[in-house]
């Protein structure tokens, strides 16, 4: 959906597919926008994975991200490519697709969905509104518009290596062909809090596409995990277990539109996801929960024999002995993300449009830090 940065507008944690649009995601949908930058995924030196497609980089190209959905069963549920071809035939289209790709374009049915995800990829390039770059953000640094003191107090706890440092991972200088995307496009295991409201993720699910990959991997001896860059969607490092758990780093941009948060959409809104950051390791208590709301062992969406994957070497995790950042400095924090969001034109900033979360106070993100556990549990 273009008004939410190409991204799901439903606000659940996974979407919905499959032929009756009732059976529930393994992961949630990232936005598409600005997803043309990725670079192809490669092993640095150093060992760090780099980009890709998909949340755990299994795409190869955007047109191969395009593709997969296609015959994805809990997605567009097409059972082949020859079903997927079969629909083509049908459409009012098919001769702007054969004037496109050639009238034998549609005689085999792989080399046809190949083309679909070309076509797609083409689009998401060709378009602007997958790459405008029309943030508040992008008019401050041109000099168009000043950014508000609440937000400029964001921007540099944002960068600031002892404070927030977001800017270790979400890049907010420039590229080279680019305005700063706000990613490295590497990946890293936080620890994130299992979600309850997830189907599969709840023990004895009769999902049948929902690998049953959990019951060898020991305590807290769940049914199933989504282990990222080592499984169980990605099976070419399924043996590489120290990057288990390891996720693609997002964009920030249009991150305020882009809720819920993480692959497994287990905050609703920018301030919970912050204020976890900045207590996670504090107040554990406080985020890891069991399905039935009881406390839970930290970290408790790995197996625990994975726990020395989850990164507690960079700030904000260390020092840990207290929260690095006070309720305000979070809300400035949210206000300079909100600064991300697309559609603000200098000549009219009034009729900017950010999301409600966007008004972040010093006392909302108390009431947040205080509130009752985080929705992890099962729906009832």
């Amino acid at each position: 959906m273009q008004s939410r940065a190409y991204a799901a507008d439903d606000g659940l944690a996974v979407p919905l597919g499959g032929p009756n649009m009732d059976l529930p995601g393994l992961r949630n949908a990232p936005s598409l926008v600005y997803t043309q930058f990725t670079p192809a995924f490669s092993v640095q030196a150093d060992g760090k994975s780099v980009g890709g497609f998909f949340r755990d980089g299994r795409a190869a190209s955007l047109a191969d991200q395009a593709e997969l959905p296609f015959v994805t069963p809990f997605e567009m549920a097409n059972a082949s490519a020859d079903e997927v071809l079969a629909k083509l035939l049908t459409r009012p289209y098919l001769a702007d697709f054969k004037a496109v790709f050639g009238q034998d374009s549609v005689k085999d049915a792989t080399a046809t969905l190949h083309n679909i995800g070309q076509a797609l990829a083409q689009y998401q390039k060709e378009d602007p509104s997958f790459h405008p770059f029309s943030s508040k953000y992008d008019a401050y640094l041109k000099g168009s518009v000043a950014l508000a003191p609440q937000e400029l107090n964001g921007l540099a706890l944002f960068n600031n290596p002892a404070k927030g440092n977001c800017t270790a991972c979400h890049v907010s200088t420039p590229t080279a062909t680019t305005p700063a995307l706000f990613t490295d496009f590497t990946y890293d295991n936080v620890g994130i809090p299992r979600n309850w409201k997830i189907a599969a993720n709840i023990d004895g699910n009769p999902l049948g596409y929902a690998p049953k990959n959990g019951t060898a991997l020991g305590a807290p001896n769940h049914d199933y995990f989504d282990l990222g860059l080592c499984g169980p969607l990605r099976t070419a490092f399924s043996s590489r277990t120290s990057v288990c758990g390891a996720f693609k780093v997002p964009t920030l941009r249009n991150i305020a539109l882009t809720g819920p948060y993480f692959h497994n959409g287990v905050f609703n809104t920018l301030e919970e996801t912050v204020t976890w950051y900045i207590t996670r390791d504090t107040d554990p208590a406080r985020w890891y929960a069991k399905a039935d709301g009881t406390p839970d062992i930290p970290y408790n969406d790995l197996p625990a024999a994975y726990g020395a994957n989850v990164n507690v070497a960079e700030v904000p995790y260390i020092p840990s002995l207290a929260p690095n950042l006070t309720n305000s400095e979070i809300a400035d924090l949210v206000r300079f993300l909100c600064t991300l969001t697309d559609g603000f034109d200098p000549a009219n900033p009034s009729a900017y449009s950010v999301p409600a979360q966007c008004q972040s106070t010093a006392a909302s993100v108390a009431a947040t830090r205080a509130g009752s556990a985080v929705v992890t549990t099962q729906s009832k």
